[in-house]
């Protein structure tokens, strides 16, 4: 079931060679960095997980990369305090360019906060939501999504407890966040944007509690 609510493909060339991020019960995960094209012509630095299992001499910076997997998230300490944190936990890699769209996610959850619905200076319409999309072993991922428009104006009107199913893609925002003694830190966000958005009409499904780690998100 956990597969079919999460479903993660990018193709790309990986920008970083991988680095060991964490092991659990002695298997160990890398972290790096995949450049992964848009239609506009700009690209998305988005972060991908990869065991050792799935580690050959291809898996450097510089080649091409097919992850096909999930976005799993996770909560880390930074600078004192906790940060959800995404990342795309590849479960199969395959050969570059082996599939049509280079950045395609299909998720299926429950809304687990209000959304925010804004407007820009230029007038654009914005929601935020915040989807909770359960998989195996009773845990559940925290998945930012942002929507535009016409379906940004209709998230606005969902619940807590609603079910989606979303088809969008996994990209990077750059934006800047002021501290209070008035330092400005440049930062990445990571979110789905969201192209198609379908409520489900069965019964509420209320989210898991979230992991507390970085290890028991990821395995």
């Amino acid at each position: 079931m956990d597969t079919e609510n999460n479903q993660l493909t990018l193709c790309g060339v990986i920008d970083t060679d991988p680095v060991l991020d964490h092991e659990v019960l002695g298997e160990r995960f890398y972290r790096m960095d995949l450049k992964v094209p848009r239609l506009s012509g700009a690209s998305d630095l988005l972060p991908v997980t990869v065991s050792e299992r799935l580690m050959n001499s291809q898996v450097a910076a510089g080649t091409r990369l097919c992850v096909v997997g999930q976005l799993r998230s996770y909560n880390k300490v930074v600078a004192g305090s906790g940060r959800l944190l995404l990342t795309a936990f590849a479960q199969h890699l395959l050969p570059p360019d082996s599939a049509e769209n280079p950045n395609v996610i299909r998720l299926t959850g429950a809304i687990c906060k209000p959304p925010s619905f804004r407007t820009t200076p230029f007038g654009r319409e914005i929601a935020d939501l915040m989807l909770a999309v359960n998989r195996a072993f009773g845990k559940s991922d925290y998945i930012p999504c942002i929507a535009w428009g016409r379906t940004a104006r209709y998230a606005s009107g969902l619940a807590v407890g609603d079910r989606l199913e979303i088809q969008g893609r996994f990209q990077s925002r750059e934006y800047q966040k002021q501290l209070p003694d008035g330092t400005v830190l440049n930062r990445t966000a990571y979110e789905v944007s969201i192209s198609r958005l379908t409520a489900l009409q069965d019964a509420p499904l209320s989210p898991r509690p979230a992991a507390s780690s970085q290890e028991n998100a990821l395995q």
